[in-house]
């Protein structure tokens, strides 16, 4: 890759990797439903003038189930839900535990879509890397905290479904437009009960810069750098920051928020990383399982 590419590449690295500590942070003093309004404004606030000037908002319309769809599995349901559950999960679990959608999304490209059939080999990688979940589960998580775990199960299988919808019914329009039409039908599907939970008192200093930090950073931001990242080095290259997006989301909570670290996170981290590695390669006819699409990126 070129110095541009490599430089794109570990941004989005770390700008996808951070969401999940900002989410941990605003969620103390925020509901679920404000944090995804005020998240969602924002990030269409920067968004919708960029997909304007560019052009080509006429030709979401006959689109208009498909999108609706796309953000309801991409969005809407899963940051509700990924903000729910980090009320009781630490952020790096929570980011470890959204690791395994390669290999939610390899099984649905095989069992709903797929020319291209699992083999030994990539059978083998989900077995690995649903052994990793299993480990990370069994051994990090109480029993109180199981519903939040089927929680973020819950936004793994919507996050795995997005790119199945972009490949079918979504491949001709405009990648910013979908992005940013999937803001604002979250934002007005969310506005009443994000301005009804809105807290009593302003939150801290800590908790406003972290929703500013998701709009604007983790979303407005990172879909353009993102952007330009599948410009500059191709789709398949730009979608293996999601494994490193794991990695940066257990380091900050490690470092910043003093979550454990654990045998368990460890252990469980090393095959779901090492499994969805072997179950979404490449195969020898240069197929690849269509496990994670750019607009499949809005995963944080």
């Amino acid at each position: 890759m070129t110095r541009r590419g490599w430089l794109l590449f570990a941004a989005m690295a770390v700008i996808w990797g951070v969401p999940y500590l900002f989410i941990k942070i605003a969620v103390a003093e925020l509901s679920p439903a404000t944090l995804v309004l005020m998240r969602t404004a924002l990030g269409a606030a920067i968004l919708v003038p960029l997909a304007a000037v560019r052009g080509g908002a006429g030709a979401l319309v006959p689109h208009w189930r498909a999108i609706v769809l796309y953000t309801f599995v991409e969005v809407a349901a899963p940051w509700i839900l990924l903000s729910d559950a980090e009320r009781r999960l630490s952020s790096s679990l929570s980011g470890l535990l959204i690791a395994g959608v390669p290999l939610v999304g390899a099984l649905l490209a095989w069992l709903f879509g797929g020319d291209d059939r699992p083999d030994a080999r990539r059978l083998a990688g989900l077995l690995v890397g649903f052994a990793g979940v299993a480990v990370l589960v069994g051994l990090d998580v109480s029993t109180d905290d199981l519903g939040a775990v089927l929680e973020v199960g819950l936004v793994v299988v919507g996050y795995a479904i997005g790119p199945m919808i972009v490949a079918r019914r979504l491949r001709e329009v405009s990648a910013v437009g979908v992005i940013a039409a999937s803001l604002v039908l979250t934002a007005i599907a969310y506005a009443p009960f994000g301005i009804a939970q809105m807290p009593a008192h302003i939150p801290s200093t800590q908790a406003l810069l972290a929703v500013v930090l998701l709009g604007v950073v983790c979303t407005a931001v990172g879909f353009v750098l993102f952007f330009e990242l599948i410009a500059e080095v191709g789709p398949n290259r730009a979608t293996v920051i999601t494994y490193f997006n794991p990695a940066v989301a257990l380091a900050l909570g490690v470092a910043l928020l003093g979550e454990p670290l654990t045998l368990g996170i460890g252990a469980g981290f090393a095959l779901i990383a090492f499994g969805s590695f072997v179950a979404t390669r490449r195969t020898r006819t240069g197929a690849t399982v269509p496990s994670v699409q750019p607009l499949a990126q809005t995963r944080q």
